[in-house]
């Protein structure tokens, strides 16, 4: 058979089985990443991979592209742990450990669908590198989410309900509200309530298992930090002051989650001799340390944390360059679920969450 019989043979298939329709009159045809495709008007602004600007683009040797090859040299799954000895938590804090975690183990879901959702922006905006570390962060985060799962097997108790804790749907639809930059600062947010759980909660405990399973998701989360610590850094400085703005209201609006959601599990901390609110100053400290060092808030302006109470409606989302004042198309991008999240899907994605 010659080549040309071969892949007129193939075409002949694809119109049989009738996986490609015939170009329609006018439309274009563009190359993406599943191969040949038709486009007659794309919507403008909208994420998704539309095209390939360059086969060969730039792959510059920055901190993001050091951060993937340090991500890959470390990869582990539950498998490296040793699973055997029983766990050294009474009763109480087997049930208060699976409560703490749930935000946790909530946020690595979702972490890893927010950054499936991201991708396009980044390859779209031609940051190659940041592209191949989101790569190596969806891995960690379902290497984490594995992980946990098998240890909720080995406390033999679940994570709170989402009805019990609702602040986990509106902590992670306030994250999505916005662009790529606005997704950055919100991992950021994240990453860091994660190593202070992992310190108070993991590390500083006498379990075998969860000490070392803790010690490993922080060494992943220290480069998870260090990605949105570049990547804003990189991107603030052309901000406009009210974008930045944004950026300060969505760090006090997540802040007040977390609040809500500390209250929920206090007397669980209690259980293991963490005390909720010095957590929380852990937490905010940090967050600040990193809002100076990325140009988010001045130096020299010290803030104190927002008050608990009612949520802030979150901003409408602007675009990460600098651009005139104009009221933008809401929901800018969407996550991704898959249909076994359908009930999630509908939270996150499909309308808008009332205030609490």
């Amino acid at each position: 058979m010659t080549m040309a019989s071969s892949i007129a043979g193939a075409g002949y298939h694809q119109r049989a089985r009738g996986t490609r329709a015939a170009p329609r009159p006018g439309a274009t045809r563009t190359l993406t990443l599943a191969g040949v495709g038709e486009s007659s008007s794309p919507e403008r602004g909208r994420p998704g991979i539309r095209r390939l600007g360059q086969i060969l683009p730039d792959l510059e040797e920055d901190l993001l592209l050091n951060l993937f090859h340090k991500g890959a040299k470390v990869q582990w799954t539950s498998e490296d742990l040793d699973w055997a000895p029983p766990m050294r938590f009474n009763d109480r804090q087997r049930e208060g450990l699976a409560r703490l975690l749930t935000p946790v183990y909530f946020g690595e879901q979702t972490a890893m669908l927010g950054a499936s959702g991201i991708l396009p922006q980044v390859m779209a905006a031609g940051e190659t590198t940041a592209q191949l570390y989101l790569t190596s962060f969806m891995m960690d985060e379902a290497r984490h989410f594995e992980a946990l799962t098998r240890l909720y097997g080995k406390l033999g108790h679940d994570p709170l309900t989402l009805r019990k804790m609702p602040e986990l749907l509106r902590y992670h639809h306030r994250i999505r509200q916005g662009d790529r930059a606005d997704w950055a600062w919100g991992i950021l947010f994240s990453d860091v309530i994660a190593k202070h759980f992992y310190r108070s909660f993991g590390v500083a405990q006498a379990d075998p298992l969860f000490g070392a399973m803790s010690q490993r998701i922080l060494l992943d989360e220290s480069r998870h930090l260090a990605f949105a610590d570049h990547y804003l850094r990189r991107n603030v400085p052309r901000m406009e002051p009210a974008r930045r703005r944004a950026l300060v209201d969505m760090r006090d609006d997540l802040y007040r989650l977390l609040q809500s959601m500390t209250d929920r599990v206090r007397a669980d901390g209690d259980a293991f001799g963490v005390d909720g609110e010095e957590y929380l100053g852990r937490v905010w400290a940090d967050v600040e340390t990193f809002g100076r060092r990325i140009g988010v808030i001045e130096p020299d302006d010290g803030q104190e944390p927002p008050a608990g109470g009612a949520r802030a409606e979150p901003p409408e989302a602007v675009a990460l360059e600098p651009q005139p004042a104009r009221r933008p198309s809401p929901g800018p991008f969407q996550i991704s679920m898959p249909r076994c999240f359908g009930c999630l899907l509908v939270l996150l994605c499909g309308r808008r969450l009332a205030p609490a």
